[in-house]
């Protein structure tokens, strides 16, 4: 995904920062082992957070070890788990299907980037696809929904965050309970909103000047790459529905050791960096995070 699911580890007790990087880097030990070493590049914060929400709830084993990542330090990860291979290899799709994007979206040469690591990640995509046909079949029919509003330049915020939030959404086809099933898609699907509209708008410069689909641009008739203050206030007003439907979604359901992590991330850290995006100060803020 994107990167903007960023847990508030600065406001957590130590314990949960532990149980914390335990399954980030359960969930890079996973996709190492399922995909090869070159997959473990595409790991970040959303993923882990996927991981979190498709996890049991229940109290992980998990095992001191160290890695290429940490090769003096010993940390703990988390065993394998049901959830973490579910949530690799859904990453692994993700990633993929964001790449192909790219090579859509992009000329020849400033493309070569996104053709070279699809590249580097088709033999792992192509065995996902066997292990998750109906989430990759989900992905492209909503990436393809994607694609035909932006050619028709769609006005519609909604209908193109729409399409995403349906995406993302499908990530929890696969959960076995049908009511945690429903609380999962319903939260998903309000935050793959939330993270198409904010990646729009911490695109929103670029795209204007290189020309590129961005619905900010015609939703607000903007003639520089910028939101007004008015248009701001109303965007935010937007981002932050957004955030406080996922979170009524979330108190439906206990998530057991996770939650402490999964209540922080979305009454707190969602609509810092939210604001950090407006501001524009989050791509800076970003570089400094560390899990």
């Amino acid at each position: 995904m994107f990167g903007y699911v960023l847990p508030a580890l600065g406001e957590l007790p130590e314990e949960e920062k532990l149980r914390f990087r335990s399954v980030y880097c359960g969930l890079c030990h996973t996709l190492g082992r399922r995909y090869g070493i070159a997959s473990r590049f595409i790991l970040n914060y959303d993923f882990t957070f996927l991981a979190m929400l498709l996890s049991d709830g229940q109290e992980p084993s998990c095992q001191a070890c160290r890695c290429v990542a940490s090769p003096c330090k010993k940390r703990f990860v988390l065993e394998r788990t049901p959830a973490l291979e579910l949530a690799a290899d859904e990453s692994v799709i993700l990633t993929w299907w964001q790449l192909r994007d790219g090579v859509a979206d992009h000329g020849f040469f400033k493309g070569l980037k996104y053709r070279l690591l699809s590249l580097l990640l088709r033999r792992a995509y192509r065995k996902a696809k066997k292990l998750r046909p109906e989430f990759d079949r989900s992905t492209r029919e909503q990436l393809q929904i994607l694609s035909d509003l932006e050619r028709e330049h769609c006005s519609s915020m909604d209908r193109a965050a729409d399409a995403f939030a349906v995406l993302l959404s499908g990530a929890a086809g696969e959960v076995p309970e049908e009511e945690r099933r429903r609380v999962l898609r319903e939260m998903l699907y309000h935050l793959g909103r939330w993270i198409y509209l904010i990646d729009a708008a911490d695109d929103l410069k670029r795209d204007f000047q290189d020309g590129s689909y961005n619905p900010l641009i015609y939703r607000y008739g903007l003639t520089e790459g910028t939101l007004d203050p008015d248009s701001r206030r109303d965007f935010s007003i937007t981002l932050d529905h957004s955030i406080r439907l996922m979170a009524s979604a979330s108190a439906l359901w206990d998530f057991g050791c996770w939650s402490a992590i999964i209540e922080s991330t979305v009454t707190r850290s969602l609509f810092y960096v939210g604001g950090a995006v407006l501001d524009g100060s989050f791509r800076k803020k970003r570089k400094k995070e560390t899990p």
